[in-house]
């Protein structure tokens, strides 16, 4: 079955929305995300215009701060503190990558952990590792949101997790070897280092690849009924497609899905999922739903 993310994230921006009408009606305030867009990288464009038409669409209050290439780390770290002190905002990210002249670790800790709604800062990453109530990052939030909607059993099996990033593959580990539903799995955390991995992948019953590698994983890789949950996303070129390009994930998809019994599509699967999470953080938190 094909894990359909653009529709489970339009299900949740729908809710988000009836949400944000009672505040309304309430006369309550309306959520406020930001985001921090320095220079102007081409994906980061695109997915921070998404981010506003999301924003939009659920009746979230947004505000877009953009920064050239040329800001220093001390000018940044002044917004961060300025965004910081901003009564009426409830969340903001930083939006990565940003140039590499700025230290990101340093920056990620500037934000105030009450409005990282990114879920990266180490307080949150901390919280997140002992079960108390926080902003999780969006992307994993965002599977974990899958998997529950999809109703996929993850008490007992083995998640096989492909990548330790910071923002995908570590927090992963953390989430779905937690004590919750979904969760409550025996997990193994693979990467670039890690000897003979199709023995482990061969073992997963679920398989979370977020590498960076397109079409990595192949069907010889893979047991059958496995779970396959695909966050990477590569252009690369295609004869096949008008633009001369095509976006492919980490798994060789058309081979791995006749022996899936769920999986996640490049687009249209994890991606999507991402920005539904991020307004899912932005709600709580102008509920003060983590931090009161």
């Amino acid at each position: 079955m094909i894990i359909d993310g653009k529709l489970i994230s339009l299900q949740i921006q729908d809710e988000i929305a009836i949400e944000v009408n009672k505040i309304k009606s309430n006369g309550g305030k309306l959520p406020h995300l930001a985001a921090i867009l320095v220079g102007n990288d081409g994906a980061s464009e695109t997915y921070v215009a998404a981010k506003v038409k999301a924003c939009e669409k659920v009746g979230f209050k947004s505000t877009l701060v953009r920064m050239p290439s040329t800001t220093t780390e001390q000018e940044l770290l002044e917004k961060v503190n300025e965004l910081n002190a901003d009564a009426d905002l409830d969340g903001y990210i930083v939006q990565l990558p940003i140039p590499k002249h700025i230290n990101e670790h340093k920056i990620i800790e500037a934000i105030a952990p009450e409005k990282d709604v990114d879920g990266f800062h180490a307080q949150n990453v901390g919280r997140m590792a002992l079960n108390l109530p926080t902003y999780l990052p969006a992307t994993p939030y965002g599977i974990m949101q899958l998997l529950e909607r999809y109703k996929i059993e993850t008490v007992g099996k083995h998640c096989v997790v492909i990548g330790r990033s910071h923002i995908v593959g570590s927090p992963m580990s953390i989430l779905m070897a937690r004590n919750t539903n979904p969760g409550n799995c025996t997990v193994t955390l693979c990467h670039s280092r890690t000897p003979d991995l199709k023995e482990f992948t061969l073992k997963a019953d679920i398989l979370i690849v977020a590498l960076g590698k397109p079409e990595f994983v192949t069907a010889d890789m893979v047991k059958e009924g496995v779970v396959i949950i695909d966050v990477g996303i590569t252009r690369v070129t295609s004869d096949k497609t008008k633009t001369g390009f095509k976006l492919v994930g980490d798994v060789k998809y058309d081979e791995v899905a006749a022996k899936a019994s769920y999986i996640t599509p490049v687009p249209g699967g994890v991606g999507p999922m991402t920005i539904a999470s991020l307004l899912k953080n932005t709600l709580k938190a102008s509920r003060r739903e983590v931090y009161f």
